[in-house]
């Protein structure tokens, strides 16, 4: 785990030129930009390839990071292998939780095929019946999906764990 493949030649134009990757500070902005919770997450790009590093609260935070930045043009890979989740103590103060933090759990993600929709996804992720699920994996994927039928093939998504939702 720590590093997760996106197709470069589609997602969100974030940068100037439509063959050069985006500069580190503007993929931070639009990360930042989904309040995710991601202020402590520090971006750098090397070539197409954005790393990230630092402490987000949980494990969904730790998976929308990725596909928040993955999902970007230009960028072919995300590296997340020093991005940690914080161990949530409330007594305990920010640099203590951070300093708690530990490695997160290997996400699932489904890169977007033609002819896909949330349904279909849903049916292939959970099983044949499950396709009423197709909105928990829109919700998992929010604020970086707007609408469910507004998917793209290329796009990773989160998909996320039943036992949990």
């Amino acid at each position: 785990m720590g590093i997760f493949d996106f197709v470069k030649e589609v997602g969100k134009k974030i940068g100037i030129g439509d063959d050069e990757p985006p500069a580190a500070e503007q993929v931070k902005k639009e990360l930042d930009v989904h309040k995710l919770g991601t202020e402590n997450v520090d971006v750098t790009v090397k070539g197409d390839t954005v790393v990230l590093k630092g402490v987000v609260d949980d494990q969904s935070v730790f998976e929308k990071a990725i596909i928040a930045v993955g999902n970007t043009l230009g960028i072919s890979k995300v590296q997340a292998d020093e991005l940690k989740v914080a161990a949530p103590d409330p007594a305990a103060t920010p640099d203590q939780n951070a300093a708690a933090a530990a490695p997160a759990k290997e996400p699932v993600f489904y890169t977007v095929k033609k002819g896909d929709n949330l349904w279909k996804i849903a049916e292939a992720q959970y099983g044949k019946g499950q396709g009423a699920k197709n909105k928990l994996i829109f919700e998992a994927n929010r604020p970086m999906l707007t609408h469910p039928d507004k998917i793209y093939p290329g796009q990773v998504l989160r998909i996320p764990d039943l036992a949990k939702a």
